[in-house]
């Protein structure tokens, strides 16, 4: 069993940055896709950034690209995501999640665990 605790959040204006952390315990976290989500107040979650096990491999979400970051250390069973340019339409709860997949998922359905979130709210 994985267990995914994020931190990092917080309060920032709009053009700021903020750097998500996730920590993993449990299970072998150099052998798990991981991803980042956020889910809006009133919206469905929505996928931000995957990374594979090696780092080799990322995704992001079209409205990210060029402005986030995902990054892993595996000696530190760490995950980030590193967030510039922030704008109000940033806002809400990311989570962290894992896959112990082959690939690097874009869809929530294929992860098996996941944090309990973290909250980003971006004042204009």
């Amino acid at each position: 069993q994985v267990q995914l605790v994020e931190s990092g959040g917080g309060l920032v204006q709009a053009g700021g940055s903020l750097r998500l952390s996730c920590a993993a315990s449990g299970g072998t976290f150099n052998s798990y896709a991981m991803g980042w989500f956020r889910q809006a107040p009133g919206k469905e979650r929505e996928f931000v950034a995957a990374i594979s096990w090696s780092a080799i491999t990322r995704h992001y979400e079209d409205a990210v690209k060029g402005r986030f970051t995902i990054s892993r250390d595996n000696a530190k069973n760490t995950v980030y995501l590193q967030m510039n340019s922030l704008k109000p339409e940033d806002t809400g709860v990311y989570y962290c999640a894992a896959g112990d997949t082959g690939w690097v998922p874009i869809n929530a359905t294929e992860y098996d665990y996941w944090g309990q979130g973290t909250q980003v709210t971006v004042s204009s």
